[in-house]
């Protein structure tokens, strides 16, 4: 898809040369604003760029990555998370973090029907972003309870109040597109 002078599509092995400036973009984009992320590997991010669980924007004219965003699965109880959602402070205020994450919302309702759409976060543009899409405010406790999704928390700021609270609540909102609900 093109959108202004960014083509947006569903990553392949291709786009694995921009993994390391996107690992790089998503920490200090979190440490200036001083949010909690949770980081990823180089390693988990290579696996979802080339399985095509990802979405990425590229600068048409430059060639240069624009934004990224990708999915990871939560096969126990069939939850979608999409996380990494990152814009090149070079591209920002174009438009693009909307437009990706709409592209990843419809791919993944397409590649995984059977699946609930969720996310968690503390930024506002975001929960803006996901409102629009669909997705309602939760609890914790109506996404995923897998323990392996919560020690992708490990790396964030607020990881210890998660803890304390049990998984049950942290300062992210917990956001749900319930797809299979959508389609009842």
């Amino acid at each position: 898809m093109i959108f202004k002078d960014f083509d947006i599509s569903v990553t392949n092995c291709n786009h694995s040369q921009y993994v390391e400036q996107i690992i790089t973009e998503i920490a200090q984009s979190a440490k200036a604003r001083g949010i909690g992320v949770a980081n990823k590997s180089k390693e988990h991010l290579l696996e979802r760029i080339n399985s095509g669980n990802s979405v990425i924007a590229i600068n048409i004219n430059s060639k240069k990555w624009a934004g990224f965003c990708y999915i990871d699965l939560w096969n126990l109880d069939k939850f979608i998370v999409h996380s990494g959602l990152i814009v090149n402070p070079i591209y920002r205020n174009y438009g693009l973090a909307k437009v990706i994450k709409k592209t990843i919302f419809d791919y993944s309702k397409k590649k995984y029907p059977d699946y609930r759409i969720f996310g968690i976060t503390n930024s506002a543009a975001v929960m803006k972003i996901n409102s629009d899409l669909g997705y309602t405010p939760v609890s914790f406790a109506e996404i995923t309870q897998d323990i392996e999704f919560w020690k992708g928390c490990k790396s964030c700021v607020n990881y210890e109040i998660l803890k304390q609270k049990k998984y049950k609540n942290c300062l992210c909102t917990a956001l749900l597109y319930n797809n299979i609900k959508q389609k009842k």
